[in-house]
């Protein structure tokens, strides 16, 4: 960010990278909300996609702290206005590498209610985010994380049966997202113990070291 000082795009973008390295800092959100504010358009539909998905992907980041920390209002209000940003940009685009566009919002809505513990809520914005057009645009980290977060969500509605399925099907697309992140080794161990897990996530659980 010292880097890109006196170009707000660079900016912005270098914060949007330092948000979701620091989203368990409680100053985070403010520096995620100061640099969102300062690339905002000045009249929201006046804004070029770029700076929208700026913008967007940083209120993203500001909700998802603020789900972490529990407070699910301010959570939802800034998953609504990147929503309306979001709308503007439309999915497909890929502006300063942000992906940013509707589907990921409604990632990011499952995500946030998996943090506050509302698994009905993040189950059923994950079904509606992977039946959009959109889902298949983004990058296959991107969908990865996101299987993971559901599988999160189906553990806390208590439909392991399920969160296998996803852990899979992230394996499948992204296997570096499943077997190197600290907190996907977790969910999989979590999973892998259910007496009616398949196979094929049992026997990845025992790759990983994890049963």
């Amino acid at each position: 960010m010292s880097a890109a000082t006196g170009d707000q795009a660079l900016v912005a973008a270098a914060a949007v990278q330092l948000g979701q390295v620091l989203r368990a800092s409680a100053r985070a959100r403010t520096v995620m909300l100061t640099a969102a504010y300062r690339i905002a358009p000045a009249v929201g539909h006046e804004g070029t996609p770029p700076e929208l998905s700026l913008c967007g992907s940083l209120l993203v980041q500001a909700a998802l702290m603020a789900a972490r920390s529990g407070d699910d209002r301010a959570a939802a209000g800034l998953l609504d206005e990147a929503a309306g940003m979001a709308a503007q940009v439309g999915d497909g685009h890929d502006h300063h590498r942000t992906s940013f566009g509707p589907t990921a919002v409604e990632l990011a809505r499952v995500a946030a209610a998996v943090r506050l513990g509302n698994g009905g809520d993040a189950v059923a914005h994950h079904e509606t985010a992977t039946a959009r057009e959109g889902w298949r645009w983004l990058p296959v980290e991107h969908r990865a994380a996101h299987l993971l977060d559901a599988a999160r969500a189906y553990l806390q509605t208590g439909g392991p049966t399920n969160a296998a399925r996803v852990l899979v099907q992230a394996h499948g697309i992204a296997p570096a997202e499943v077997r190197h992140r600290p907190a996907a080794r977790s969910v999989v161990a979590q999973v892998a113990r259910d007496p009616y897990a398949p196979a094929t996530l049992a026997q990845l659980g025992i790759s990983l070291g994890v049963v």
